[in-house]
């Protein structure tokens, strides 16, 4: 809906509501910028962005939607801001040239534990002083929002949709839970009331209605989601075996050790030899079912040397 050039206001306001608590000046004109980053060279990692804006002051502005949590949000952000804000220097170009770029992050998950607040904006500060550093003043501006904890908020009422134009549109956005197969009834009515009063929204929801009209667009978002549950699933299950396997060989271990150093001893031995063997079948699992390297690398903390140990040892039986 935010990604086309036929809901292109849509998109302008969206922005403005999200940016306006930084100060910035109103953007009045985008135009949709290349999706791609990176691949200059053979092995390099190429990277799909979700939405990439530039204004019409030339600001880069990269949207990402993320539905999961896959414990690199952090890095992943700072990867796709360097990757954008780098795209911009041409041959021939000074570095005076780099326009300001901002990623805006929409998460379905809980990113900073100690924060209640739903929106997290980062820049440059001096660690001493909190100074920001003039020059990077306006260069680098990290958003992130945290949809769990503003629905939280709404729902303890909290928020004001009437006089808050973000969490109108952040409501938009979290009226329905697929996963739970779920519609937020009180938030549709609330959200019916207010499209009444505000232009931009009434668009939305008329956009809204046709995107989900386009049997196309059903299918190719059932799609999507059924691709990122079914990822999901497998991890825990193989996590699952692999726990419960590391478990089973664990006791067994403790108990024949225990004879001679105790049961105690036997158990955190035989819990620890268990776990290295519960790591490397969880290891062969994940590549029978042809996961990247990087995708192993996280869901199990082992080295990418470690890795590449089991996956020859498996390439050999």
């Amino acid at each position: 809906m935010f990604g086309s050039e036929k809901n292109k206001k849509i998109t302008i306001v969206f922005l403005n509501a999200i940016l306006r608590s930084t100060g910035r000046s109103t953007i009045k004109e985008v135009e949709f910028a290349n999706q791609e980053v990176g691949g200059e060279y053979k092995d390099d990692k190429q990277s799909r962005l979700d939405i990439v804006v530039k204004t019409q002051s030339n600001e880069l502005i990269n949207i990402e939607v993320q539905l999961s949590d896959e414990h690199d949000m952090i890095k992943r952000t700072l990867y796709y801001w360097s990757r954008l804000y780098n795209s911009q220097l041409e041959k021939g170009k000074g570095y005076n040239t780099l326009a300001p770029t901002i990623t805006i992050n929409i998460c379905n998950f809980t990113l900073f534990e100690k924060s209640e607040y739903y929106h997290s904006t980062f820049h440059l500060y001096e660690d001493s002083t909190m100074q920001r550093i003039d020059a990077m003043d306006d260069v680098l501006e990290v958003h992130f929002i945290e949809m769990n904890k503003f629905l939280n908020m709404w729902h303890r009422n909290e928020l004001n949709a009437l006089d808050d134009i973000l969490v109108r549109w952040l409501l938009l956005l979290g009226m329905v839970d697929v996963r739970k197969t779920k519609v937020y009834n009180q938030i549709y009515k609330e959200l019916e009331e207010l499209a009444m009063k505000d232009e931009n929204l009434l668009k939305a929801f008329s956009a809204w209605e046709e995107l989900s009209r386009s049997k196309e667009n059903i299918q190719a978002y059932e799609s999507r989601l059924k691709y990122i549950l079914d990822e999901e699933g497998k991890l825990d299950d193989v996590k699952y075996k692999a726990e419960k396997k590391g478990r089973k060989e664990g006791r067994e271990e403790g108990k024949q050790e225990g004879l001679e150093q105790g049961l105690e001893q036997g158990l955190e031995k035989g819990l620890e030899q268990g776990k290295q063997e519960r790591d490397e079948e969880f290891v062969r699992n994940l590549l029978k079912m042809n996961f990247e390297m990087d995708v192993i690398h996280k869901a199990t903390g082992l080295s990418v040397d470690q890795i590449e140990r089991i996956k020859e040892k498996l390439d050999s039986e």
